[in-house]
Formats: structure tokens, sequence, C-alpha cells
């Protein structure tokens, strides 16, 4: 695969940002860990605010995209595992872009967070079509969508404070049980 000097400063900077976070991590830093000048960056982005936008967008669409296949699943609770697995597989397998992401989105302009948090409400979104299809369907008892979706959410992506890449669990194997853990708690008593 070839990857392009605009696809490297993502990566590197998704790594930098990730770990050193992201006002720590200067755009001389970013520059010296890729071989090149602070021109060389800037003619690919603007700033480095424009860098975590663009690191933020692929997390994002990502994140949309799986939660979006979910919603092919036959029924409400492989839809709700699919999303779940989905979301964390995404993660396992973007780690430092799905970090920079998640922390990085309180250091964007008001105008990139709107785009971004659009981005997010659709994501959230599909898992609420998701509830709401199991409660319409009696798979799922009736419980607030919002916020359920938002603790589902909170789960997976408290998991940016624990998981690491490489591990004795792939992070699809910690959503499943996470899932099972949900579904008890949806389940409709009388089904």
């Amino acid at each position: 695969m070839v990857t392009t000097t605009k696809d490297r400063i993502l990566e590197e900077a998704a790594k930098l940002f990730t770990e050193k976070g992201y006002e720590a991590t200067s755009v001389q830093d970013l520059a010296e860990a890729l071989g090149l000048s602070k021109a060389a960056l800037y003619h690919h982005f603007r700033s480095k605010e424009e860098i975590l936008y663009e690191v933020s967008l692929l997390a994002l669409r990502g994140l949309v995209e799986a939660g979006e296949r979910a919603l092919k699943e036959p029924d409400p609770k492989r839809a709700l595992l699919a999303f779940m697995q989905g979301h964390a597989r995404f993660f396992e397998e973007n780690y430092p872009f799905f970090v920079t992401m998640l922390q990085g989105i309180k250091s964007l302009s008001p105008e990139r967070r709107a785009q971004t948090v659009a981005l997010r409400d659709r994501h959230e979104d599909n898992l609420r079509r998701i509830l709401r299809w199991g409660m319409e369907q009696g798979a799922f008892r009736k419980v607030d969508v919002a916020l359920t979706g938002r603790a589902i959410l909170s789960m997976l992506n408290w998991m940016i404070r624990w998981f690491r890449p490489g591990g004795p669990m792939r992070a699809g194997e910690v959503a499943g049980f996470y899932c099972d853990l949900i579904l008890r708690g949806l389940e409709d008593g009388d089904s």
C-alpha cells in the first residue's frame, strides 16, 4: 500500500497527539518525527488544528461506517452486538486516530467542532435506531433510548483508559462481553 506524505503526517500526528496530547505536541515535534521541515508540513496542512481535524474526521467516518454496517443485521440483538463490536474493532485497529479524536475534540475551533460533533451524533443516532428497533420488535424492554445509548458509548469509549491493542483480549471480545451485560438488562422479561 502506497502511503502519501499527507497520510504519513496524519498517522504520526495521531500517534504523537495520543502519546503527548494535542496541546503539548508542537508542529516542530511532528516535523522532527517525520524527518520533514515545518515548511513541508505547512505545504500539506495550514495548521496543527487542521491536522487534528482531519484525524478526527477519519476516526468518526470509520465509526459511522461500522455503525451503518450493523444496521444491516437481520435482528436488533445481532445489530447491537455488531454495532458494539464494530465500534470496538475500529478503536483497536485505529487506536491513535480514535484516542486523538476522542480527546482532541475540545481543541477544535467552534466550526470544526460542530462538524465533528455532527458525525459523532450520526454515529450515536445509528445506535439509537438499533435500540428503538429492538423495543419495537419486543426484543428489548422500554428504556430511555438517549440515556441507554450514552451508557453504551461510554462503556466503549472508556476503553481508551485501560485497553491496549496487543493485550490479552481483543476489543471485539470486550465489546461482546459488554453487549451480553447490556442485553441481559434490555431483554423483555416476558419473551
